[in-house]
């Protein structure tokens, strides 16, 4: 049964697909709402795999307003067709139903640190061309950002699940709780037979508030609560500190754990937020409250004390944020979780030799992937900071051929 049918007669099949000229990954979305429509639901699952192995989750997490959904040529003058509902039927299908065989093996070994979006790409990638992978997971379990910084009630385990069996069924090695760095370096994986090696560990460090008071013992940093929300007890009152997606999703796992008054608090407006306009209103329908143009000052025990702000017109034509004098005001909590973005973790870099980084920390690469090290490639978050998982493979696939090519010269 085809469980999104009237959506899918909904598309004019557009010859120059809006859709698909602006889908990161160039989804050939009218090709699969056809081969959908006509019940080839494998066919159609066999393409969007190939072009995108994390499909059924960006299904979930992409942000389709800006995408297929915010450029449907239907929704100018109705409803736009929601194509990831589609896609996500199809692609969930396709993953729990498909046996991944095997490729004949070219005996040379990478090794993939980091197990989220980007390393996920690159190990199936590889795997699918004849390597043979091994993935270093600090953590117990793989998906990265996908596992630990997204609320299971948003996007449930089940896809990473089915993603981390077809890993093993080609061959992909998984070894959990292996942080590399401090003990096991980049050096000691050339020394053990790795050809090279692909950085894929996102942005885990929270950026500072660098107030005072942010040590004190109710303040939590968002990107940490997201990873087991559930062992927190934040009480009744939140305040969250940030407006980008990590505050979204920090803001609802508290409401859904239980707290009921949680708030957002921002120094700007709406405009500014850099959270898709679909998690704001994810939010704020289930009840979380928005106060705009507050900037905080310092945290006492009582809660956060915040400061007004406003936006003034300079003489040369630009706009600069002002604090307003004597606005300073205690908001009384029993929580406050600071999201205003994340940072790399440096085990990596402080422990092994060659491998340069940007100003703010970020692994410096060339537009191949390469990092400064021989042999070490990276993408993803870990380069160019906190971005969409669709971001991370449609980098990631670039990098794969980039290594394929690198590798090609130890291939006997």
């Amino acid at each position: 049964m085809l469980k999104n049918l009237n959506e899918a007669n909904k598309c004019i099949n557009c010859k120059n697909a809006r859709c698909q000229n602006n889908c990161p990954i160039n989804t050939p979305i009218p090709q699969i709402i056809e081969l959908y429509k006509d019940g080839k639901i494998k066919e159609a699952g066999k393409i969007l795999f190939e072009n995108n192995p994390l499909s059924a989750i960006c299904a979930i997490v992409c942000p389709h307003e800006n995408q297929c959904r915010g450029n449907c040529i239907k929704g100018i003058k109705g409803e736009p067709v929601r194509f990831h509902d589609i896609e996500h039927e199809i692609s969930s299908e396709y993953l729990e139903d498909i046996t991944l065989k095997k490729p004949k093996q070219n005996g040379v070994k990478v090794a993939v640190v980091g197990s989220g979006p980007a390393g996920i790409t690159v190990a199936l990638n590889l795997a699918l061309r004849g390597y043979d992978v091994t993935i270093f997971e600090k953590n117990e379990k793989i998906g990265g950002v996908l596992t630990y910084g997204i609320p299971s009630f948003r996007l449930p385990r089940t896809n990473i699940d089915l993603l981390e069996k077809r890993l093993k069924e080609l061959g992909v090695k998984i070894k959990i709780n292996s942080l590399i760095g401090p003990v096991v370096t980049l050096s000691k994986l050339f020394e053990d037979g790795y050809k090279s090696i692909f950085i894929g560990t996102g942005v885990w460090n929270p950026r500072r508030l660098d107030i005072k008071g942010e040590s004190l013992g109710h303040v939590h940093y968002a990107i940490n609560y997201l990873r087991s929300p559930e062992s927190y007890d934040l009480g009744n009152k939140v305040i969250v500190i940030g407006a980008g997606n990590v505050a979204m999703d920090a803001s609802r796992s508290a409401k859904y754990f239980g707290s009921d008054c949680v708030e957002i608090f921002y120094r700007r407006d709406f405009d500014s937020m850099s959270a898709t306009k679909h998690e704001i209103h994810e939010a704020q329908n289930e009840g979380v409250l928005f106060k705009t143009f507050k900037a905080p000052v310092e945290i006492v025990d009582e809660g956060i004390i915040f400061e007004d702000t406003e936006v003034v017109l300079n003489e040369d034509g630009t706009e600069s944020l002002v604090s307003i004098e004597g606005s300073q005001k205690l908001y009384e909590c029993d929580s406050i979780l600071i999201a205003i973005s994340q940072i790399p973790k440096n085990n990596i870099v402080i422990n092994n030799k060659g491998l340069d980084t940007k100003n703010n920390g970020l692994l410096m690469t060339n537009e191949f992937g390469q990092t400064t090290r021989e042999g070490v490639f990276a993408c993803g978050d870990v380069t160019n900071g906190a971005k969409t998982v669709i971001e991370a493979v449609v980098d990631a696939k670039k990098v794969c051929d980039s290594m394929d090519n690198y590798l090609k010269q130890f291939i006997k």
